[in-house]
């Protein structure tokens, strides 16, 4: 990556997908409706732009989206493998544990959003979950990875983004 560095690839992989910043902000504002419904969008977008800014996720948002790519191209070699992503297996939960790599980076809270948004399926996550013409096997729980982690800060910061 000499001209571009990871964070605009990754909003570009990001936008290529269909998802914005915008739409992450949705879920985000879900996961916080309860607590903090009065808050600016640009409260989210700040959490959610600082969140990607961070190596880790980018890293994790590229391997998702490789592997999505990959899965919908027909291209994984082991056909049982390639047959579990394409249909986003429920019993394979390889894409959830990746988006943990996110959660993690932002506590106990972050995990116990992503449980709620993935159950739940809001917004993006659900167009994402339910399209069927890409595979977003990885990207709908990374989204929704994203979008917890944000909603955690937010949380931690009581309505600010520090």
């Amino acid at each position: 990556m000499e001209n571009k560095d990871f964070y605009e690839h990754c909003l570009d992989l990001l936008n290529e997908r269909g998802v914005s910043v915008d739409d992450i902000t949705e879920c985000t504002k879900y996961l916080q409706s309860k607590y903090h419904n009065d808050l600016d969008d640009q409260v989210f977008i700040d959490a959610i732009e600082r969140i990607l800014h961070k190596r880790e996720v980018q890293f994790t948002i590229m391997t998702g989206i490789a592997l999505d790519k990959l899965a919908e191209n027909y291209q994984i070699p082991d056909e049982d493998l390639q047959t579990c992503l394409i249909t986003d297996e429920p019993l394979y939960g390889i894409d959830e544990v990746l988006a943990y790599s996110i959660c993690n980076l932002y506590g106990s809270i972050a995990l116990t959003n992503f449980g709620y948004i993935d159950r739940e399926k809001f917004g993006k996550i659900a167009e994402l979950n339910d399209d069927t013409k890409q595979c977003n096997t990885f990207l709908d729980d990374i989204v929704g990875a994203i979008a917890a982690a944000a909603a955690g800060t937010i949380a931690h910061n009581k309505g600010t983004v520090k």
